[in-house]
């Protein structure tokens, strides 16, 4: 990654602080199947084993409260999309997501001893199992954000400073290597789970498609870089698109759904928290309107309405 001049730097020392707290916890159509779907399993919903996979986006770092099932270095939430999917659908939760998380930690553990390996948590006697990764593999989310909002502080919000510095830098990493890295974690939990219905969920929009007047003061991104990073993204959900597709997966979109409620958005109606002066203590996440979208759009989709 290239160094930001050293006038920049100068100027975004304090943002830096600001938004390396996300580092704790941050990460973040339809193609035809390559395996046919596993039917959802006929046992009453009561019944049914559900395990909760993912990162940050999973476990809902920084919205309160805290799940006391958790270590706290995973920073989950009990009002995270899981939690709000098995109370409203009935279903017996195992739930294993953890800030920070990265597909190599489905097969590792991400903190030894502490946190053990993601796909322990799964059975040939489970029946569902829902996530959200991607986001972290490469840094993709938090070196974007910390680059974007590092050049956007030493523009003032204008022009496109961080796409002149980086061009393909993050694109290219999550074409190359995420959507590989995806496609064998996939793989891994039908492994792991062969019975089980797999969904994997797309990141909601942490931008909108183009500046907002005002929200330079929450997110502090430069107005031509707003576009820059809402491609990003969509780079990163397609990876997650495609490698579920290639897996048999069932792939949750979050595109249409979360459009119009991105970090530049009000209280009550973003999903996503902004970087400064938001409600999480995690910043760039979505907030506890967010998880319960996200539980909706999976139910919808999952067919637990």
């Amino acid at each position: 990654m290239r160094v930001l001049p050293h006038r920049a730097r100068g100027r975004a020392r304090g943002l830096a602080a600001v938004l390396a707290a996300a580092a704790v916890a941050v990460l973040g159509l339809t193609a035809p199947a390559a395996h046919a779907q596993q039917a959802p399993n006929a046992q009453p919903l009561a019944q049914r084993s559900y395990v909760a996979l993912g990162d940050s986006y999973s476990a809902a770092s920084g919205v309160l409260p805290l799940d006391p099932a958790a270590s706290l270095l995973c920073i989950r939430s009990s009002a995270n999309y899981p939690h709000v999917l098995a109370a409203r659908a009935g279903l017996a939760l195992h739930d294993v997501t953890c800030g920070a998380a990265q597909t190599k930690d489905f097969a590792g553990a991400q903190y030894p001893g502490l946190v053990a390996p993601q796909l322990d948590a799964l059975s040939t006697s489970t029946d569902l199992v829902t996530m959200t990764i991607g986001g972290n593999d490469n840094n993709t989310f938090i070196d974007a954000i910390l680059a974007c909002g590092s050049a956007g502080i030493a523009t003032l919000g204008l022009g496109h400073p961080c796409q002149s510095l980086y061009g393909s830098t993050f694109t290219d990493q999550v074409d190359s290597g995420t959507f590989q890295a995806l496609k064998g974690a996939l793989a891994a939990v039908r492994a792991k789970a062969p019975d089980a219905q797999v969904a994997i969920l797309g990141y909601p929009w942490i931008v909108p498609s183009a500046a907002v007047p005002g929200c330079f003061a929450q997110l502090p991104i430069a107005s031509g870089d707003i576009p820059y990073l809402r491609d990003l993204q969509t780079h990163l959900n397609s990876a997650v698109q495609r490698a579920a597709a290639a897996t048999g997966a069932t792939y949750v979109d979050m595109a249409a759904a979360s459009n119009g409620h991105d970090a530049c958005q009000p209280i009550g109606t973003r999903w996503i928290e902004p970087v400064l002066f938001g409600t999480n203590f995690v910043p760039v996440h979505p907030n506890a309107l967010g998880e319960s979208k996200m539980a909706d759009r999976a139910a919808a989709v999952l067919g637990l309405d």
